[in-house]
């Protein structure tokens, strides 16, 4: 495995690289709150399959940093994908495909919104796309899911993520996988990335501006209205939902299908949490690598 640090117009991105040289690339996103060591279980399936992988830490995570200090530390959405695109741009990747977790879904539909013909194949996992939208319709029991979304738009919810990250993201993982006992070592392993010196503007700017409490950077306005005027997918999508996910309730993927205009497919599984790839590894590969196998020219 090598790992390298990729420099974009305002990022120097801790990645890690591995899998066979001349392999199809992959690049794997991680999600919030999570890094890049999220995807450790789900690498030998894709290397073993053919693939070369790209596992970079998203902006505000590990030992990833801005490169210089007056850049806004912006946690909008179309800023994670340009991070994505900028990356595979310096790495020379004309053609790859994704697989994105959480935030990391969300930045592979904005990518594949953006750049159709760079992408072979997208795997979102836990998050279904149209969702991003602060009008958007929501249930009562997602409205309660989202009780942490509201929590960091208010001072306490800011201190909390300042001041008691650790504590606060462990109680996270633990609601969010009801029916996973979660290794304190790997929750350990994964808890330093969240004391990268960025991880909680970019936090709390992110989940803030996504409801209008904080003000969006001119810098990726045309981006953000380039997704807005046409959200339609044309890059083969595979969708996977833990079905007990009490973050992003399954409903929230459900009935998409008009969002995408190549294939489209979608899973939900049984017993599983917010974090599929940690939880159910297995499931998550055997769907995965044959569609990405699929779609890999």
């Amino acid at each position: 495995m090598q790992e390298t640090t990729i420099t974009t117009s305002q990022l120097d991105i801790a990645c890690r690289i591995s899998g066979p040289q001349n392999g199809f690339p992959v690049i794997l996103l991680h999600g919030w709150p999570d890094d890049a060591l999220t995807w450790n279980r789900t690498l030998p399936a894709l290397h073993d399959a053919g693939f070369r992988t790209y596992v970079p830490w998203l902006r505000g995570c590990g030992r990833t940093r801005f490169r210089e200090q007056d850049i806004p530390r912006n946690g909008q959405l179309v800023a994670l994908a340009r991070d994505v695109l900028e990356m595979a741009d310096c790495l020379g990747l004309s053609r790859f495909s994704l697989i994105g977790h959480d935030w990391g879904a969300r930045a592979a539909y904005i990518a594949s919104v953006l750049t159709p013909g760079r992408i072979a194949g997208s795997v979102a996992l836990s998050v279904g796309w149209g969702t991003n939208d602060p009008d958007q319709t929501m249930s009562y029991r997602q409205m309660q899911n989202y009780w942490y979304h509201w929590l960091m738009g208010l001072d306490r919810g800011a201190e909390l993520i300042r001041n008691d990250r650790q504590r606060f993201m462990r109680y996270i993982w633990s609601i969010w996988n009801p029916e996973w006992e979660i290794p304190e070592e790997e929750f350990a392993v994964t808890a330093q990335s969240f004391e990268n010196p960025d991880w909680a503007d970019i936090t709390l700017h992110s989940y803030r501006v996504r409801w209008g409490l904080a003000t969006r950077s001119p810098a990726f306005e045309e981006l953000e209205k380039r997704v807005a005027a046409d959200p339609v997918i044309h890059v083969p999508t595979l969708v996977i939902h833990g079905g007990n996910d009490p973050c992003n309730d399954p409903e929230t993927s459900a009935g998409k299908d008009h969002l995408f205009a190549d294939y489209y497919e979608r899973h939900i599984l049984a017993g599983t949490g917010h974090f599929p790839q940690r939880q159910n590894v297995a499931l998550v590969t055997e769907l995965a690598v044959p569609f990405l196998l699929r779609n890999s020219s």
